[in-house]
């Protein structure tokens, strides 16, 4: 049998053999499995997971970098001065005697 007297149905043979109205038995008592949705193979839950993992690593990443950094000026002034309990710990006051101006 060739291709072309498939034709005039316009589908292959093996386009026409892979179909079968039958579906596979699944039996009532055995195991119900489904396949959860998926992008990729990553499930909402997931992301949900390394979100808020990435997240907590975030705002560490954050914290460090702020009171590594809290000694720069621009930072002093601009950030750590308006925290409300920290402004007297990081005001800096120069004795008359050691300012060169």
């Amino acid at each position: 049998m060739s291709a072309s007297s498939f034709s005039h149905h316009g589908k292959t043979p093996a386009a026409t053999s892979m179909r079968s109205p039958y579906r596979a038995y699944r039996s009532p008592f055995g195991p119900q499995y489904t396949i959860a949705k998926h992008y990729h193979g990553i499930t909402v839950g997931t992301a949900a997971k390394y979100g808020v993992l990435a997240a907590g690593f975030g705002g560490a990443a954050g914290f460090f970098a702020l009171f590594f950094f809290a000694e720069v000026p621009k930072v002093r002034d601009d950030i750590m001065k308006k925290i409300p309990v920290l402004d007297k710990f990081f005001t800096v006051e120069i004795a008359p005697e050691d300012n060169p101006f």
